[in-house]
């Protein structure tokens, strides 16, 4: 009797401990709550930064937030200024027909103001002065057409030496030579527009129109809805600073087709353009010039910027009788011209002085002449 009382004792101590063990193991299979930081999941696939050849990659200044990070590349699409790939779409380059003039200052239509020098009080700094050779390459002649030719009297653009083109995607696929052979002499390829967008093109007409043996220059479109300074930083971030470029543009207008319907303040407008060109000029060691039209001058720019060379629209009448009172550098005389290399129509230009102060500008010497 006292054998089987030990035996159930035995029996009975060991049921209780596999109960007790089983317990434990389920409880070390429970899952735990704790988390770690050693690795963190994106929410969202992170873009890689792309980097081209000859393009510095930056990290973009933050927007609202104050947050810095890496843009992704941009989309094909212009989110900002949407217009649809089809034949209505406007095929050519900056700003639309002007429809402001200022006629209380206008000259006699019998008067046609005489051609004057190029227009530039304070010259672009350059990073080396350019290769002889380069200076030294022919000036094309003249040989575009127009489809809505004006005639600008004694006045007429055809008196100045120096002709060229502005080109965005509108342009589709251009022939870099025909165009120079046209006498395109300079180009100024649309690049970027806002904060994230970059015309699709550019690289293809940036690396064209250097092997075709143009001057070439970049532009961006303003957008107002966005900051100055991220503006700025995405133009940096996808154009090259090369030796031999002509200086970066801020193209400002009214732009109706825009999904950005803000028109800041005279006082806005003009502060927002001072962050946007020191930071420029900062950066390519070239003070940017200015592209206006007609009414977006009349709102904003009247009196300001006198240190600044002007590219100014004007494609029914002579920049004096448009700007009076400019100075000016380029002037956009047509948005309608027709040429060889070109599917369409293209935006003509001209650059204020002959020859030798074509040559004398892009070497970095100053122009300064009397405003019209």
């Amino acid at each position: 009797m006292r054998i089987f009382g030990v035996v159930s004792f035995v029996l009975a101590s060991l049921w209780l401990a596999g109960c007790s063990s089983t317990s434990g193991v389920d409880a070390l299979q429970m899952p735990s709550n704790e988390t770690t930081s050693s690795v963190v999941r994106p929410s969202a696939p992170v873009a890689k930064a792309v980097r081209t050849a000859n393009t510095e990659t930056t990290v973009e200044t933050a927007s609202m937030t104050g947050s810095a990070r890496f843009r992704p590349p941009a989309p094909l699409l212009d989110d900002q200024n949407a217009r649809p790939d089809d034949e209505n779409s406007r095929p050519f380059g900056l700003a639309e027909e002007e429809t402001v003039a200022f006629p209380a200052q206008d000259l006699p239509d019998t008067v046609e103001p005489p051609v004057q020098e190029a227009a530039l009080m304070s010259p672009p700094k350059r990073l080396s002065r350019a290769a002889p050779a380069m200076l030294a390459s022919p000036v094309t002649r003249y040989a575009f057409r127009d489809a809505k030719p004006i005639n600008f009297g004694r006045a007429s653009p055809r008196h100045l030496a120096v002709h060229g083109v502005d080109v965005s995607r509108w342009q589709g696929d251009i022939n870099w030579q025909k165009l120079r052979a046209q006498g395109a002499n300079f180009a100024y390829i649309k690049a970027t527009d806002g904060g994230d967008h970059l015309d699709p093109m550019f690289r293809a007409n940036w690396r064209g129109a250097d092997a075709a043996g143009l001057k070439r220059g970049a532009y961006h479109f303003f957008y107002w809805c966005r900051t100055a300074g991220e503006q700025a930083d995405w133009f940096i971030r996808n154009v090259p600073r090369v030796e031999g470029a002509l200086p970066p543009v801020i193209d400002v207008e009214w732009n109706g087709d825009s999904s950005c319907k803000r028109r800041p303040s005279r006082e806005k407008v003009l502060e927002k353009m001072q962050v946007f060109m020191d930071k420029l000029e900062r950066y390519y060691g070239q003070r940017p010039i200015i592209y206006t039209s007609p009414d977006f001058y009349r709102d904003n720019l009247r009196g300001a910027f006198l240190d600044y060379p002007f590219w100014l629209r004007a494609v029914a009448a002579h920049p004096s009788k448009v700007y009076p009172g400019r100075r000016w550098l380029f002037w956009q005389y047509s948005g309608s011209g027709l040429s060889h290399g070109v599917r369409g129509r293209i935006d003509l230009n001209v650059f204020r002085g002959d020859e030798r102060q074509w040559r004398n500008w892009l070497g970095g010497g100053q122009m300064v002449a009397d405003a019209d």
